[in-house]
């Protein structure tokens, strides 16, 4: 049970090599585009939801911030596309690994905290230590507030780990459940069903979610340090 209950979060390989390189690949080529002057529906419909996202990320940041843009408008299509690609059967999200989502996390991080400590280190510095805190109680301010600076890459992975990690979870038990009922009883199998088909639509929306707070967390970070 506990291993097919896991097997979809197992790396896949092909020949005894990792395939998931190819998997991490593959979102990318889905995405269309287009050599023409008047594009599709598909196309304007896709620059439309693209310029939508950038401007909300990127308005409140000034001119060292927004040369970001591209970065975070790809990171956050590399997130939306893979998890959705997960939801299919038989597929593998790359997205329910803690060390994918660390690889990005903790240089995008680290890329913005240097900036700031770059550009403007009394400000940096200063998030450390909050104007009028008492004299006895600098030393563990400064230890805390380095520690949820640290933290702050781990806290961005393990929240899309997780998210994704108990979706795919809760639907491979319900499909489970489902079948199992099919040959029990027909209207509990409906019932159950139907909250298969329901929680689909939510692990979809969850999927778009989640891209879009990790790469908003990440723009947060560029903005407190640009």
């Amino acid at each position: 049970m506990n291993e097919n209950l896991f097997a979809s979060f197992i790396a896949p390989t092909i020949l005894g090599l990792p395939a998931a390189v190819l998997i991490i690949l593959f979102p990318p080529l889905l995405i269309p585009t287009s050599k023409y002057l008047i594009n599709n529906r598909l196309i304007t419909t896709q620059q439309w939801l693209i310029k939508l996202t950038s401007k909300q990320m990127m308005t409140m940041h000034n001119t060292k911030g927004r040369t970001w843009s591209l970065m975070l408008v790809s990171l956050i299509i590399f997130i939306a596309t893979t998890n959705l690609l997960g939801l299919l059967p038989y597929s593998f999200t790359p997205t329910t690994q803690l060390s994918m989502n660390l690889a990005m996390a903790i240089p995008l991080w680290a890329g913005a905290v240097i900036m700031g400590f770059r550009s403007k280190i009394k400000n940096a510095l200063a998030h450390f230590l909050p104007q009028g805190t008492p004299t006895p109680l600098i030393p563990m301010l400064v230890i805390i507030e380095t520690i949820s600076l640290l933290i702050q890459p781990m806290a961005l992975a393990v929240r899309l780990t997780a998210n994704i990690t108990a979706g795919h979870l809760l639907m491979h038990l319900i499909g489970s459940a489902t079948l199992a009922m099919s040959t029990i009883n027909l209207p509990s199998t409906l019932i159950i069903f139907t909250i298969l088909i329901l929680l689909t639509i939510l692990e979809i929306a969850v999927a778009l979610i989640q891209a879009y707070i990790f790469t908003l967390l990440v723009s947060l970070y560029l903005h407190d340090n640009t």
